[in-house]
């Protein structure tokens, strides 16, 4: 072998050297698969940008449940949203975080979001990825600000370790913190109530009659605004609910200026609506039938209100005992208990 040869083996050999150091302190991630329904229609959000692993959604996680995110390390985003009310608060109106303060809101649930354009009760988030930045640095919620932040999970070594495993180096950016977020959020998928098993036609699973009843007067008057299979379809309406001076909220129309959206606020969810009261932006009816009852002869008849709630919808008692039986079938208590969103014991 010529001197020539063995100086290019042997530079040869120190590169390979040198770059399988450098891969070896780059950990791999597990690629994680997102089983979902044929039925559905494609998701809005984007994974091609921010792929789900197994380390990423660990990642969101345990910053979904730690409360070091907020100010005083005494709130985090699990603290509201709780998974046995479908990842709303039950029985609190509205949101309430640091220094037990208040917010001016409900909590909203958390499920199926990744076919979601835009977030909160106006719409002012249109990115799933940015939606947590709102309630980490409201100053009535978590109150804490960004830089800060990503200043204090940077000096934790455990974070360090975390952020290594899902994104391959130690560093703590804000756009990484969003991202596991969002992978964690993305997994939040519920389509495993009783009606979907109905819809699947799976053996021995068929509504009652008070169910088929009820499922008749929700086609007829709710499922314009309340679409299936999503049970919303992800407008902003005036439903008519009056307006309340104390919580001086005038809905879509503070994010756009416009007062064509006055009191307009997102159709919810009707999922697990039956575990996760209390109903409307700002919390106040803790029960579905008083919901039955705003709709029957409660309504305000404002200028913005919806053409297809304008006159009303009228609701019998009986219908209203069928409607919450139905309603009762779109409670998924797999998604409740599925141990993989359940809150996690924060170590550091």
């Amino acid at each position: 072998m010529t001197r020539k040869a063995i100086y290019i083996l042997a530079a040869f050999s120190l590169w390979l050297f040198i770059a399988g150091r450098g891969t070896h302190h780059i950990p791999a991630t597990d690629p994680y698969i997102l089983r979902l329904p044929d039925s559905l229609p494609r998701p809005v959000y984007d994974f091609s940008k921010n792929p789900l692993t197994k380390q990423g959604i660990a990642l969101g996680r345990y910053l979904f449940y730690d409360p070091k995110l907020s100010l005083d390390s005494s709130v985090s985003c699990g603290f509201c949203h709780q998974q046995f009310a479908a990842f709303g608060h039950f029985d609190h109106a509205i949101s309430h975080g640091i220094l037990g303060r208040m917010g001016t809101r409900s909590v909203p649930t958390l499920f199926n979001l990744i076919w979601q354009k835009d977030f909160m009760w106006d719409g002012g988030v249109n990115h799933l990825e940015i939606q947590p930045l709102t309630p980490i640095t409201d100053e009535n919620e978590m109150g804490m600000e960004l830089s800060a932040l990503i200043k204090r999970l940077q000096g934790n070594a455990g974070y360090r370790q975390r952020f290594k495993a899902a994104f391959g180096t130690e560093e703590v950016t804000s756009q990484r913190m969003f991202r596991a977020l969002a992978q964690f959020m993305a997994t939040m998928i519920s389509f495993e109530s009783k009606y979907d098993s109905v819809m699947r036609k799976e053996p021995g699973v068929v509504f009652t009659a008070e169910e088929r009843g009820g499922y008749r007067t929700f086609q007829q008057k709710c499922a314009a605004c309340h679409k299936e299979p999503f049970f919303t379809d992800f407008s902003m309406r005036n439903n008519g609910l009056s307006y309340l001076s104390s919580m001086n909220d005038v809905g879509r129309m503070k994010i756009t200026n416009n007062t064509a959206d006055y009191l307009k606020f997102k159709v919810p969810s009707l999922r697990n609506v039956l575990v996760s009261a209390p109903y409307m932006h700002d919390g106040r009816f803790f029960d579905i039938f008083q919901v039955f009852a705003m709709y029957d002869h409660g309504q305000e008849k404002g200028n913005t209100i919806d053409p297809l709630v304008k006159d009303g919808i009228p609701l019998s008692e009986k219908e209203q005992r069928q409607l919450y039986m139905f309603l009762n079938t779109l409670t998924d208590r797999k998604f409740l208990a599925n141990k993989e969103f359940s809150e996690i014991l924060i170590a550091d």
